[in-house]
This record gives C-alpha cells, structure tokens and sequence, in this order.
C-alpha cells in the first residue's frame, strides 16, 4: 500500500499538501563541505545539512545518483539545483563506479562524498538517477563498468520505485531491460530543439505546453522502432529533429531521457568550445547562441521546462512510493 512519504504522519490530506507546496520550498539534504552546497545556497536553493534535517520530523525521500559525467562537480550542481526546487525534503546519496577510476573529479572528492555501488545493494530508495557518460560510442559490453552498472540497474527493479535515465544512461537502460539497440548518428546531436508531447495527461508533463525545448548532446540514438514496437514502453515525447526523447515503462516507474534537461545556460558552450580548441570537428550547436554567433552570450530557454519536468517526477515518486520504504516491490 503506498502513502504519503515526506510529511509527518499525521494531518495529511491533498489540500495541505497544495497549499504546502506553494508557500513553502523544501530542501536537498547534502553534507556542507560538498562543493554544490555553497553554490546552490548562493543561487538561494534551499540546501539542508545532516544536523538540521534531523530535527524535522518527516520522512524525506531518499533519492540516489549515479553520476557518470566527466564534469563530476558540475553535473552534481545541475542536479541538485532542478532536485532542491520542491516541496519535498530529498534526502542525497551520490554513487560511484568502484570499477572505473575517474580522471575528472577533483582530488579525494569522489572518495569523500560518494559511496561504492556495492555498499547500496541492500538498501532501499525513492528515486534514483543514472546520468549519461562520454561513453556512447562504445559497445556497452565495452564499457569498463558495464557489469557493475548493470548489477545496480537489476537492483534498482525491486529496491527503487522509480528510475530516472538521461542521455547514455537512457540508452544503456533501454539497452539492458529492454533489448533496445543504440545506433550512431551522421553527425553529432548538438544544440537546443523543440520536442512535442505525445501523452498530455499524465504526472510528468503536468503544466507543459504543447512544445518545448531542451539540450541534446549525442553522437547515438535508440532505435525507435524497436521502442515503439515494445508494448511495455511508451514514448511521451519526441521530435523529427532528435527522435524519441522521452520514454516510460512500468507505469512510469522507468523513465528514459535522452537529451539533457539538466544542464546549465553555458553547458553546450563549454564543450563547443572545448572541442574547437581540441581541433575536433563540431558544429556550432543549434538554436543556442543568438544568431549563431559562439561570441554572443547563449539565452537559455529550457530552464523552466526542466525544473517543472523534475518536480513533476519528485511528486510522482511521492505520491507512488511506500511510506515503508522496504515495502518496494517490483
């Protein structure tokens, strides 16, 4: 039986819950010597640490990252910023490979606020997120940490109520529950698009308009076809510029993003520009710098999509989720 997860136990019915919502910002729960709890609180993103949250007498949710990106620190902000814009008090467990050695986060940082995969497996979580990796155009089977993520992906089918995938961690889930392949593109994804919603009425896409826009950053895609025609997986949204962008299974406890919602107003100029100054070949990302001009400050426009489309899958693991949070089950 499922319940409420994050108020007290006692007075609460949906109108409080509402009105909660709107007066209110519950915060993430992260430890105050993490690089992101300085530069969310001077964004005035509500951040709580351990001490404080102990003190409220609710149940947060507990919502678990595997963060794959090179970016560590950054990719950790982008998160924790769209995670901490809800009523709902979310309690931060950040997740590395113990089978993979990262060259990219800074020194200790990884071995200080993360913990190995392997000492989650018994225990039980709200939410949990897979991010993407620069990984895409291997064979997963290549990936160095391809046994280690699968086993957390199997564990997260009866230990987690709902799974969040983005980017290469979309295609590697689809890939791995559903036998979905990836296939390369032509030429690199790369640019803000507009995607459309196939399914209006449903939890996730609560407030959205009819079109939106949101970051892609890929050289593969998932074949379409082979999602489409699985009956346990739905396509919410898409685009004929990028393909399928958002998919659902199990009644919207698996959630596969392919773009990157969560990144910041300067992510795609960051890597345009790092690319160039590597010599690579890369396009000027599309519908990002005013008038295609990589001088020019880029204008974000996604932002408020993203913060709805997270808050939107927040309320969904609350509302879903047992408050016995052991009485998950597959």
């Amino acid at each position: 039986m499922s319940h409420p997860s994050a108020l007290a136990t006692g007075f609460q019915p949906l109108l409080f819950f509402s009105v909660f919502a709107i007066l209110f910002a519950m915060p993430i729960k992260i430890p105050k010597s993490l690089p992101a709890f300085d530069a969310l609180s001077e964004e005035r993103v509500f951040v709580m640490t351990h001490e404080r949250a102990i003190h409220q007498d609710i149940r947060p949710l507990k919502v678990a990252i595997v963060n794959l990106m090179p970016t560590t620190v950054v990719t950790e902000i982008q998160l924790l910023r769209l995670l901490g814009n809800s009523p709902l008090q979310v309690d931060i467990t950040l997740i590395r490979m113990s089978s993979h050695e990262s060259r990219n986060a800074p020194p200790g940082h990884l071995e200080k606020f993360y913990v190995d995969s392997r000492s989650i497996l018994n225990e039980f979580f709200d939410g949990l997120i897979i991010t993407g990796a620069p990984v895409e155009t291997l064979p997963f089977e290549e990936v160095d940490y391809w046994d280690e993520l699968t086993r957390l992906m199997n564990w997260s089918k009866t230990r987690v109520w709902s799974t969040l995938h983005i980017c290469w961690g979309a295609q590697a889930g689809l890939y791995y529950h559903y036998g979905v392949p990836k296939m390369p593109l032509p030429q690199k994804l790369f640019g803000i698009f507009p995607h459309s919603v196939n399914e209006r009425f449903t939890t996730l896409f609560r407030g959205f308009d009819d079109e939106f826009l949101a970051p892609q950053s890929r050289h593969t895609t998932s074949d379409r076809d082979k999602i489409a025609a699985a009956p346990w997986l739905a396509i919410q949204s898409e685009s004929e510029d990028t393909g399928v962008f958002i998919v659902t299974a199990r009644e919207g406890r698996e959630v596969y993003v392919t773009g990157h919602l969560e990144y910041d107003s300067l992510t795609l100029d960051r890597e345009y520009k790092r690319d160039v100054g590597k010599g690579l070949p890369i396009a000027i990302p599309k519908n990002y710098y005013p008038h295609d001009d990589p001088d020019k400050t880029p204008v974000v426009r996604w932002r408020a999509h993203a913060h709805l489309f997270f808050s939107n899958w927040l309320n969904f693991v609350y509302q879903g989720t047992p408050y016995n949070i052991k009485e998950i089950e597959e």
